[in-house]
């Protein structure tokens, strides 16, 4: 449900499709206000949705400028993941902030460390040690308390828990819920989500524990290429969605 909720709220800000040449000299940065903006030689950086590129921070116009930067003669938008975030940003979450912070608050009623196996023991004892320290983290740091339950049949959350952590999510900023969308989403947790942009422990640490039924089947039957390939990239989308949420905060 929830993927299926992100595909129609987030669409596709789909960069890929461009064939442009660089038409630009240089990057450079300038502050207006609070903000920041990025300017290819004169001219203001625009969004796929012609909106003018605002940033909140200084490191993060920095990040997106050294992007656009580094283009040889075609842009290749793949080479460009802080562009591509702080398009989603602004064209994409600020016209629909309610409803995206609405879908990504719903994973804390199905959150990944709260389905629990059956067995073996070995396996229920690795989702233990590892995923329960996450959960009272949560109850402790953001004063949501959710339980584990054993199997895949729905049982829903404490209520007062959810709407604690609704409320820490719409609280979130667009460009904050534009990077905590990938976190999440990748992650299949809203947890590990607050864990991440709360520094409780690396983006590798708690992207391995989000993969840990996976990491326990490779363990059983080997790895699959294709698989491990697609793993691969999604990590790497996990460390730069916490690397784009440092950004907003940099000093």
């Amino acid at each position: 449900i929830c993927w299926t909720l992100q595909k129609k709220i987030l669409g596709n800000v789909n960069m890929s499709e461009w064939k442009a040449k660089r038409f630009w000299k240089r990057s450079t940065i300038e502050k207006v206000g609070n903000c920041w903006y990025v300017k290819l030689d004169e001219r203001i950086l625009k969004t796929p949705a012609k909106a003018d590129m605002v940033l909140p921070s200084r490191a993060l116009a920095e990040a997106v400028a050294v992007e656009w930067e580094a283009q040889q003669e075609l842009i290749d938008p793949l080479s460009m993941p802080f562009t591509s975030t702080a398009n989603v940003a602004i064209d994409k979450v600020a016209v629909q902030k309610v409803e995206v912070a609405n879908m990504l608050a719903s994973y804390g009623d199905a959150d990944l460390l709260c389905y629990r196996a059956e067995g073996p023991s070995a396996l229920t004892s690795r989702q233990a040690s590892v995923w329960d320290p996450y959960i009272e983290w949560a109850a402790d740091a953001l004063g949501a308390r959710l339980h584990p339950r054993i199997g895949l049949m729905h049982l829903a959350q404490d209520e007062i828990a959810l709407n604690v952590l609704s409320k820490l999510t719409h609280s979130l900023s667009v460009y904050e819920l534009a990077s905590f969308h990938d976190l999440v989403s990748l992650s299949g947790s809203l947890v590990l989500g607050f864990a991440t942009i709360h520094d409780y422990a690396t983006p590798v640490d708690i992207w391995a524990a989000s993969r840990l039924d996976e990491i326990w089947q490779e363990e059983q039957w080997g790895a699959d290429e294709l698989a491990q390939e697609a793993a691969n990239i999604k990590k790497a989308s996990y460390i730069h969605a916490k690397s784009f949420f440092d950004a907003i905060h940099a000093l």
